[in-house]
């Protein structure tokens, strides 16, 4: 579904006067990885190891340097401004933080409907079928009728996070881009949220790239992962194999420092 070739980001470097400038900074040099249909791909490594360069390059926020991103076929490069529009709706995002992700003067209606305004040439629902809409997300995610013109300010992180999960879906997409979605919440939320997101891949048939600095929780929801470092990825494979026979000393160096986690929860 999601195939990167040797993908590169390379940025100026910083400005040392009128006429100079430091050294240019690789954020991200020849990753290749590929994502497919129905799994849940991790993508681990340390802050600064190029993970939202590389997210930021997935939904055409940058322009990598070198390299390709195709999604579903389909060369993001060569697309036009009104067809990568339509394919957005088609690969979404769920933030780290809730609670800095959603507009506090908005209503809950309003965030989970905002993405089918966006794309309402494309999805064509009027007023009702988004309300309608925004209630069954709400539903899927654990929330209800009632929550729907409440303000964030008004609900728990756990909460929060299930409202940007509802935004996220609302567009019916394939491929969820899922960028520390626990890491801002407490053990026992995150294992809720966990527990939802494996849920609604195995209704929705979603695919997912888990994007995380947390080994542990990788382990738990992920089918593959790939580890980079430094811009590169390092070492990749399916789960048990990178967990069980790790081949390189940064995925031992990983493993060393990975907490134990109470699966059961």
């Amino acid at each position: 579904m999601l195939e990167l070739e040797q993908v590169s980001m390379v940025y100026p470097g910083t400005r040392l006067g009128w006429l100079r400038r430091g050294a240019p900074v690789r954020a991200l040099q020849d990753v290749s990885l590929s994502v497919q249909r129905s799994e849940c791909f991790g993508l681990v490594g340390e802050s600064g190891s190029g993970k939202t360069t590389l997210t930021r390059c997935i939904l055409q926020l940058e322009a990598p340097s070198a390299g390709r991103i195709r999604f579903e076929g389909e060369d993001l490069a060569r697309l036009s401004p009104a067809a990568l529009r339509r394919l957005r709706a088609r690969i979404q995002i769920v933030f780290q933080d809730p609670q800095a992700s959603l507009n506090p003067r908005m209503s809950v209606h309003d965030i989970v409907t905002e993405p089918l305004l966006v794309h309402r040439r494309t999805l064509g629902l009027g007023a009702r079928a988004r309300t309608e809409r925004a209630v069954e997300l709400l539903g899927l995610v654990g929330l209800g009728p009632q929550h729907l013109y409440r303000h964030p300010h008004e609900f728990s992180g756990g909460q929060r996070q299930r409202i940007g999960i509802a935004r996220a879906l609302v567009t019916q997409p394939a491929l969820l881009l899922l960028d520390e979605p626990t890491s801002a919440l407490d053990v026992s939320v995150q294992a809720q949220v966990l527990t939802l997101l494996e849920d609604l891949q195995r209704r929705l048939g979603l695919t997912y790239l888990f994007i995380s600095h947390d080994l542990a929780v990788i382990r738990y929801v992920c089918d593959r992962v790939a580890l980079i470092h430094q811009g590169r990825i390092v070492e990749q494979g399916g789960c048990a194999r990178i967990f069980e026979a790790p081949q390189t000393d940064y995925a031992r160096m990983l493993l060393a420092a990975m907490p134990e986690v109470d699966v059961a929860l």
